[in-house]
């Protein structure tokens, strides 16, 4: 077929960059769960799909926002669930972004200039090494809670010090050494700054978190937490100084320029952060235990060790990842496939997140069909 306009040769460049994917086994697809059980998404707590989170009277509530926070998007509303979050996670003051991602670019896009440094986990998440790339601020890594390497990496750092890593990895589920982090940043005057979206909800006597757990407060200079995980909603705040807050508002353009919640919004993250203390924390975590014995009876099976609901088969391959992932949905089993780029190279893996409304005979079902399947 004969291409003639701008419009279709361009298509054609797309469709060739495409195929590309394809042929390494990278190519990503939109799938749903056809109701399979899920042992993918990140409801650990049953918030999202249990119904506790609906307002009675919503309908008494505009239905958008209207505009920016800074323009006719604020409210009385929106202020008093920022003051909640604040008091749950022992913290002076909150400001909510409308997604987890956004508040990570916001804050580290604008938090440090030109001749500060950044120095981040080798595995932090996408949203946080986006932010930093905004930055006029230097970038270093160090290796995957490696001490050693941070230490080298905060010796070699120039300007302001800001140490940024996530308390649980959301790829490994594997937590990062926090107390120990903490010293090393005191001792080289280096600020600490802890995307606890994983954890929240999971860690700490009420849910607050592993800096709240860890009783590290004031040693962390600001905290991520994010509503689309164990609170199972949509959202984040960013959770430190005052100071901190009117920064953002004022510098933090993913804050500044879009549309803020809508009313109804901040009433169930009111709910949600009520239900936390009540959670099915230690019912979640037993459960994480009952995988994991199930799964290391089966010594030719690597798997990650990983104390958290966040779980993973490794296969070593995006093809053979692929190929289990489909085995496991088409046995009813909804799970996803974790391929490089995402993940290192021979470190494709299956993604497994336990949760408190899974069963022990659920779990028993995925670990046989994982062990009978062909693929590993």
């Amino acid at each position: 077929m004969k291409l003639t306009s701008t419009n279709e040769l361009f298509d054609h460049y797309l469709q060739q960059k495409l195929d590309d994917k394809t042929a390494t086994g990278t190519l990503r697809t939109l799938v749903h769960s056809n109701n399979a059980i899920d042992f993918s998404s990140n409801d650990y707590l049953g918030f999202a799909q249990s119904g506790l989170l609906t307002i009675d009277g919503e309908h008494s509530l505009t239905s958008g926002a209207t505009g920016s926070r800074s323009i006719t998007g604020n409210s009385l509303l929106a202020e008093e669930t920022e003051q909640l979050i604040a008091t749950f996670h022992n913290r002076e003051a909150a400001l909510i972004f409308n997604t987890g991602y956004m508040a990570n670019v916001g804050l580290f896009s604008c938090i440090a200039a030109k001749g500060d440094t950044f120095i981040s986990d080798e595995f932090i998440h996408a949203s946080i090494i986006d932010g930093m790339r905004l930055s006029y601020a230097n970038r270093l890594r160090f290796k995957h809670n490696d001490l050693a390497d941070l230490e080298k990496k905060l010796q070699l750092a120039t300007g302001k010090k800001i140490v940024i890593v996530e308390s649980i990895y959301s790829m490994d589920g594997d937590a990062a050494p926090l107390i120990e982090m903490a010293e090393l940043c005191k001792k080289n005057n280096a600020l600490l700054i802890v995307d606890e979206a994983h954890a929240t909800g999971l860690y700490g006597d009420k849910g607050n978190g592993l800096v709240c757990q860890y009783r590290l407060e004031n040693e962390v200079y600001a905290c991520i937490h994010t509503f689309g995980k164990a609170i199972g909603l949509h959202g984040a705040a960013i959770t430190g100084s005052k100071v901190l807050r009117n920064f953002l508002i004022n510098h933090a353009r993913s804050f500044i320029y879009t549309t803020a919640l809508p009313p109804h919004n901040y009433l169930q993250i009111q709910l949600a952060y009520q239900l936390l203390p009540s959670g099915k924390r230690k019912a979640l975590h037993a459960l994480v235990d009952y995988f994991r014995e199930a799964i290391a009876v089966n010594k030719d099976i690597t798997f990650i060790d990983s104390h958290s609901p966040i779980q993973g088969i490794m296969v070593g391959d995006n093809f053979a990842t692929k190929a289990l992932a489909n085995h496991l949905i088409e046995n009813g089993f909804f799970v996803r496939p974790i391929l490089s780029p995402t993940v290192p190279v021979g470190k494709e893996r299956i993604r497994i997140c336990i949760h408190s409304f899974n069963t022990k005979e659920q779990i028993d079902g995925l670990v046989y069909s994982i062990v009978n399947s062909i693929f590993l």
